[in-house]
């Protein structure tokens, strides 16, 4: 039989720690068979599994680790293993892994304890868990603050539907986001990134805008929010909604751009997308005035969106030219531009919030409902709505030490 220790040494984190007892394992010859640190608040907890080799004798090398931890002011345990089960968890580096990742203002105890165990009543095995967000300051109010918490998990659930609908109702109960993705090559490369434009970049609707301004706007607005819960088929909402907007002045377009606020997040995360290499694209039911004002602020490589039919008097005809950018458009155009830029179409973000979005986010890899109304958010793959749009970069996997600092 091999001798197989588990060593566990914490305590005050400091340089040097594991370059200490790596060198004595080195003194031995002593073969790592797994390793893993962690520091929470300046302490340290290192684990490291260990295989002596029968021409080394365990007890001058335990013994000698004993030393230099005490030298260290460390705490240290040393666990035998069996080799049935050292082999029994070898063999179970096979098992499906997933990502679940926990978005809010300020993390609870209620809000970890809830994810953790809906994980564990669907046979989920957390591995890992690793903080993405920065440290948060005991002043900070948690309207300034952003706080996101990665399990890696092992294991596959027997009812994914189940799953899914157990982590909706629990981010809908404690005002949270939770999302789960499986651990795969493609979630660790996604190179392309495509945005609805209206309450998704922007926080408003520019055709109920546009209706204020005609005197339309309730009329309008009704529709829209129809459109959006997908009760009116959106090519016949469409053109009811620019009907009402025949004879208005071209003039007000300006007017109305210089008004639009920006989505929370959305300048960080496309900045920083843009600096990663990603590339984006507006793919908008909305209008190309205001899609090409966001291009030229944001830099999106592509946009696509309605463009308005202006008489020569300057005034609105109620058409618009060309196909209409609708729900299926969206889908048609994303895989065009991945197709283009050589990109798979699981290594593609969507990101929307209405009803017409859904099919761009059902063929993405990732496919983002963004404050968007419940049939969206319960047909689409991942939901955010208690973070800005920048939130989407911890689903990506990254840091807050990884990105661009405003």
């Amino acid at each position: 039989m091999k001798e197989i220790i588990l060593l566990n040494i914490s305590g005050d984190d400091k340089p040097g720690v594991t370059s200490a007892i790596t060198n004595i394992l080195a003194q031995f010859q002593i073969n790592i068979l797994d390793i893993g640190q962690a520091v929470i608040h300046d302490t340290l907890s290192l684990g490291i599994l260990i295989e002596v080799p029968k021409a080394a004798e365990s007890s001058p090398l335990l013994r000698d680790i004993l030393f230099k931890a005490h030298e260290l002011n460390m705490n240290i345990r040393f666990q035998p293993v069996d080799e049935r089960n050292y082999e029994a968890w070898v063999a179970g580096q096979g098992k499906s892994r997933h990502i679940i990742t926990l978005l809010s203002r300020k993390l609870s105890s209620v809000q970890i304890a809830r994810v953790t165990e809906i994980a564990a009543l669907h046979s989920l095995n957390i591995d890992n868990i690793s903080r993405l967000s920065g440290r948060i300051s005991l002043s900070d109010s948690c309207e300034q603050t952003k706080a996101c918490v990665e399990f890696s998990v092992r294991g596959a659930p027997a009812d994914a539907a189940k799953l899914r609908s157990e982590f909706l109702t629990a981010a809908s109960d404690l005002d949270v986001d939770i999302a789960f993705q499986e651990d795969n090559i493609y979630r660790r490369n996604r190179r392309l990134v495509v945005f609805d434009m209206d309450s998704t970049l922007i926080e408003a609707e520019v055709i109920d805008e546009l209706a204020k301004e005609a005197g339309v706007g309730t009329q309008v607005a009704e529709i829209t929010e129809a459109a959006m819960r997908g009760e009116i088929d959106f090519n016949e909402s469409f053109r009811r909604r620019m009907a009402l907007l025949k004879g208005l002045d071209v003039s007000v377009l300006e007017r109305i751009a210089e008004r639009l606020p920006m989505t929370e997040g959305a300048e960080e995360l496309v900045s920083n997308l843009k600096a990663l290499g990603f590339k984006t694209a507006i793919l908008s039911g909305g209008f190309t005035y205001f899609a090409s004002r966001l291009q030229d602020k944001l830099g999106f490589d592509y946009v696509y969106a309605n463009e308005l039919d202006i008489d020569a008097d300057g005034k609105v005809t109620g058409e618009v030219k060309g196909v209409i950018v609708n729900g299926e458009r969206k889908a048609e155009l994303l895989r065009e531009i991945a197709q283009k830029e050589g990109i798979r179409l699981e290594q593609t973000i969507a990101v929307g919030d209405g009803a017409n979005d859904l099919p761009m986010l059902s063929i993405a890899g990732l496919g983002i409902a963004f404050r968007a109304k419940p049939l969206v958010r319960e047909s689409a793959k991942q939901a955010i709505s208690t973070l800005g749009l920048d939130g989407i970069l911890y689903l990506i996997g990254f840091r807050d030490r990884d990105t661009l600092q405003e």
